[in-house]
């Protein structure tokens, strides 16, 4: 494969879009559930919801989970990378940052991913205009969280690490989903196996650091917010995220990053009455920018030549 080939058709786009709606909806849960769920808890549950309603399709379509050679340790090391780590680091983190703090920093994921695609992939390599791309994406996701992020620099700095330690697993397990194609796995199968393995190392350090008979229970907002974090915010986002990345590649799958505080202040808008102010629609027209640098269809059309009369 070449470098460009792993371009966006306008159904990855579309999946990009949603999956953008799904995740930025993922911090509002989080805020609830951490409230009363300490973060073992509240991963160990979310995982093991998802991974049950996974199991629960499967059955219905009478599949079975494949087990290629391989792919048991395949679905292990994934499911630290996508679900298990970076839950735990982000669940920590919102615990002592803002919202906004967090989703400014979950928007490095796609300048970690340029970087490990550039060094672990063939057809992925870093180019000028994904570079570009990128820089224009986080200047625009900083654009809209504005100076209310520069008051949190330097404070929580634990907190502030684990964000950056949780996207650079994303960007890691972006590269290394992209080995479970040549093994015939389909994304339904490939989010369920990793979703499991998630949970089943979540289980013995929820037993040893907050067992259940010594910690307090989810309030009911916590258990409302933990059920749409697994089935929506889990389970059917990573169907559709390893579905993009076999077809647009680690890189472009990234991009949903950017798009997470677009969602998130529109949802706010929309629903909660929030104004939105000019900083907000600058952010949106960078990211806008830096997602079409990106995918290079505007410059190959800029340099398409013209039609003789």
């Amino acid at each position: 494969m070449t470098t460009n080939a792993m371009r966006m058709s306008g159904g990855d786009w579309a999946v990009l879009l949603l999956l953008s709606a799904i995740w930025g909806a993922s911090f509002l849960f989080i805020e609830i559930a951490v409230a009363t769920t300490p973060p073992f808890t509240l991963v160990l549950i979310r995982l093991a919801l998802a991974a049950l309603a996974l199991w629960g399709v499967l059955l219905i379509r009478r599949e079975r989970l494949p087990l290629p050679p391989g792919a048991p340790l395949a679905y292990l090391i994934l499911g630290l990378l996508t679900t298990a780590i970076p839950f735990i680091l982000f669940a920590y983190a919102q615990r002592e940052i803002t919202g906004s703090l967090g989703s400014i920093l979950n928007a490095t994921t796609p300048i970690w991913g340029v970087i490990v695609a550039h060094l672990f992939t063939r057809d992925e390599k870093a180019t000028p205009a994904k570079v570009a791309g990128v820089l224009l994406g986080f200047g625009g996701v900083a654009a809209m969280i504005g100076l209310d992020f520069r008051s949190h620099v330097g404070t929580s700095v634990p907190a502030q690490l684990a964000c950056l330690g949780a996207t650079f697993c994303y960007a890691l397990s972006g590269v290394y989903a992209r080995r479970f194609g040549p093994m015939g796995i389909s994304p339904m199968a490939v989010s369920t196996g990793q979703l499991t393995a998630g949970a089943l190392v979540l289980l013995p350090l929820v037993l040893l650091f907050e067992p259940p008979w010594a910690t307090p229970a989810p309030s009911a907002g916590a258990w409302m917010a933990l059920v749409g974090l697994a089935l929506l915010c889990t389970s059917f986002a990573y169907i559709l995220y390893f579905r993009l990345v076999a077809s647009a590649g680690a890189t472009n799958s990234l991009l949903v990053t950017f798009l997470i505080p677009v969602s998130a202040i529109l949802l706010g808008a929309i629903f909660l009455g929030e104004r939105l102010e000019p900083r907000h629609f600058a952010g949106m027209a960078l990211i806008g920018l830096g997602l079409a640098a990106i995918d290079g269809r505007l410059l190959r059309l800029a340099r398409r030549p013209a039609l003789a009369p």
